[in-house]
């Protein structure tokens, strides 16, 4: 538009020049005569004017050029400045999505950042902790460890005392069965013993492969005697073996235990593991009446149902226990131990023809732990008939049935708990070891002398209050063996006949006087009188009261002291004159009752 504008200016004024140079003027018209002669002169001069005026369009022209050129040249600008800023404005608008990404990746790494101090910060207290727990395992290890295996130490050291109203002859293990009557020299002496002899010591070793955890327990105290045991100086007595197994637990629930171990007929506090046998909490190491358990060789397979349901299978050590009144002499059931065979010389060894069986099935459903259990024991002797009959074997089969049942109840902190167990032949499994058999002579009804089977129940309800302190614990328990009587002849033979004078369980018999002649006949006589008692203990019952004090109870150990009252009552079986059994006059069902008080002082190892 600028250039059209430029060359109609231009063009005018050539127009305007032509036109002033071709008009003519007024003034000239009468010289144009004069002038005729000098018209070369004027055309020169034209022609110069139009040179002019070429050279002044021709400079216009380029001037015209040069405009186009800057035109041009700004209209490339603009072009370039056009695309300069959709470019920038591209690149702004790239740059504010940009912006708000990186905005919400600022916030993110903010709140990442934040994530990692306070990482860093829970890290840090953690690695604080860690080496404080390091430290603590390196300067108090709860375990040694040794090629990938896990040895912990266990055990207590005990400081403990005994008194009883009626002497005994024992140590902090009362023999319930033999309490004395008050006819006998015992009877009227109370007894104090000092022991430590129950400190135990133990070692539990755990080591993990891929598919089983292995584990070997053994444990140990002092309350065994040696032929050298005695309380006059030293008082020197053996250790013994209470505990010494291995055991296999899988990955898929089963699990297979050997050696010697509580058996399976105690209960447990926790399926049907070994180490949470659900013992009573009394200082008396013989427990409590009512109380089912043995510790003896055994293999045990057990499987695990989904920590709800257990079941589990026992060969155990059998034995026979024996006893009744007026029993022949023509069988043989085992015999005394051989020292060479590393038994006891003084103890009788049955001879068993077969293990106990023992089955056990335990629940937790959510409330309570609940078992069921069963055993089978095999009885046999020897019988030596009269001549000219052959000797035989004979076995005869025992068995019963059990049931525990335990619950946590007030937050846990009380525990109740109830045992039962009956049936034929055991006795032995009873804490007081009553019976398993007694001997059925020889008739023309029965046949031939046999063992039989004596029917026996068991019974244990606990109580126990536990606290941070606090271990207070009462127990009731009973225990009965049946009697069991043949007639031949004349003889009452078996397990508690009653036919015997009972009258000397209650009275003491009178001293005799010295067989020499060191004393004058008329001196009182000083050998003690002898006599006996000739009963079988009907049942047992005992009732026992008592806590434990926790001093102190924390990462060093735990420090407990406490006492523990109990009073047993055995009774047996006396005359039974309605079936014509007594043949004393003065016969009668005597009882003997013993009052006894514990106190004990632990340390019990970390």
């Amino acid at each position: 538009m600028n250039t059209q504008r430029i060359l109609a200016v231009l063009l005018l004024l050539s127009v305007s020049l032509l036109a002033q140079s071709a008009a003519p003027d007024p003034q000239t018209k009468s010289k144009t005569k004069k002038k005729a002669v000098t018209a070369p002169s004027a055309t020169a001069e034209l022609a110069g004017e139009m040179r002019q005026l070429r050279q002044m369009l021709e400079s216009q022209q380029q001037q015209i050029q040069r405009l186009e050129q800057a035109v041009q040249s700004r209209d490339q600008q603009i072009a370039d400045l056009q695309n300069a800023a959709h470019q920038a404005r591209s690149r702004a608008e790239n740059a504010f999505s940009s912006s708000s990404q990186n905005a919400q990746a600022v916030t993110a790494l903010e709140s990442t950042v934040a994530d990692i101090k306070v990482n860093a910060t829970n890290m840090a207290a953690s690695m604080q902790e860690e080496q404080k727990r390091v430290g603590e395992m390196v300067e108090s290890p709860l375990a040694l460890h040794y090629k990938g295996v896990s040895i912990t130490p266990g055990g207590f050291l005990a400081a403990e005392s005994v008194w009883r109203q009626h002497a005994t002859a024992s140590d902090v293990n009362t023999p319930f069965s033999s309490i004395p009557f008050s006819g006998a020299d015992a009877g009227h002496l109370s007894e104090w013993f000092g022991s430590g002899r129950q400190s135990r010591l133990s070692l539990l070793a755990e080591g993990k492969i891929k598919s089983a955890k292995l584990t070997g327990y053994w444990e140990m105290d002092w309350l065994s005697a040696g032929v050298t045991s005695n309380n006059n100086q030293s008082n020197s007595y053996t250790n013994r073996q209470r505990q010494l197994w291995g055991q296999a637990a899988l990955t898929n629930g089963w699990t297979f235990t050997g050696g010697q171990m509580w058996s399976l007929v105690t209960e447990t506090k926790k399926g049907l593991d070994p180490r949470s046998e659900a013992l009573p909490m009394t200082i008396d190491a013989q427990y409590a009446v009512g109380f089912s358990w043995a510790r003896q060789f055994g293999f045990r397979v057990t499987k695990n149902f989904n920590n709800k349901v257990w079941f589990g299978f026992s060969i155990e050590n059998p034995q026979t226990t024996l006893s009744g009144r007026n029993i022949p002499a023509n069988f043989v059931v085992g015999n005394v131990g051989t020292g060479g065979g590393l038994y006891n010389a003084t103890a009788l060894y049955s001879f068993n023809s077969t293990p106990d069986f023992i089955v056990k099935a335990a629940f937790e459903p959510g409330f309570g732990h609940y078992e069921v259990f069963g055993i089978i024991s095999y009885f046999r002797d020897r019988i030596y008939p009269a001549a000219p009959a052959t000797p035989f074997n004979d076995t005869r089969t025992g068995g019963g049935a059990g049931a525990n049942a335990r619950w946590s109840v007030a937050n846990k902190q009380v525990d109740i708990g109830i045992h039962v167990l009956g049936g034929n032949g055991v006795g032995r499994y009873g804490n007081t070891t009553l019976p398993d058999v007694t001997v059925r002579p020889a008739d023309s009804v029965y046949g031939p002398s046999t063992l039989a089977p004596l029917r026996a129940y068991q019974a244990l309800g606990t109580l126990e209050y536990h606290s941070k302190k606090w271990d207070i614990y009462g127990n009731a328990g009973v225990e009965y063996a049946q009697r069991t009587v043949y007639q031949t002849g004349t003889t009452l033979v078996g397990y508690g006949p009653g036919n015997g004078n009972t009258s000397t369980c209650s009275t003491e018999v009178t001293p005799t006087a010295p067989s020499s002649g060191i004393f004058p006949p008329n001196s009182i006589g000083f050998n003690p009188g002898s006599g006996g008692c000739p009963v079988d203990t009907r049942n047992i019952i005992e009732g026992t009261l008592g806590f434990w004090y926790k001093v102190y109870n924390g990462p060093k150990g735990r420090l407990q002291f406490g006492p523990q009252y109990a009073y047993v009552v055995r009774n047996v079986w006396g005359c039974a004159v309605a079936t014509g059994l007594c043949t004393a006059t003065s016969s009668f069902s005597p009882h003997a009752v013993e009052n006894m008080f514990f106190t004990s002082f632990r340390y019990y190892l970390p």
